[in-house]
């Protein structure tokens, strides 16, 4: 299973699509086996949710992102979870894995 998370400053930023760098997280038998930070292509509507499917990511931590956004993700088979607190990426999939990740409103500014 593999997250994708947008990060600023190294934590989760609420600024989806405009992030500078996301933190794809593998996890295997509930264990973080490899984390990876990645630069985003620009952003268009469209371009993020193909490139992070084609990078295999299941899930997708935010802390808002716009409707049409989640509707393409899901469309690509992966899971929107938003409303989830700034923190490192790794705290946030081991929440996760945990079902203790606090995840509540969709904080989209769109």
């Amino acid at each position: 299973m593999k997250f994708a998370i947008p990060l600023a400053n190294g934590k989760l930023t609420a600024h989806f699509g405009h992030c500078h760098e996301f933190a794809l997280i593998e996890v295997s038998d509930n264990e973080i086996t490899d984390t990876q930070m990645l630069i985003p292509p620009p952003h268009e509507p469209g371009v993020l949710p193909s490139w992070l499917h084609h990078l295999g990511a299941d899930v997708i931590i935010a802390g808002g992102m716009g409707q049409r956004a989640i509707g393409m993700f899901n469309e690509k088979g992966i899971k929107v979870i938003t409303g989830a607190p700034e923190l490192e990426p790794e705290k946030l999939v081991n929440s996760y894995l945990d079902n203790t990740l606090m995840s509540g409103a969709n904080v989209c500014d769109h």
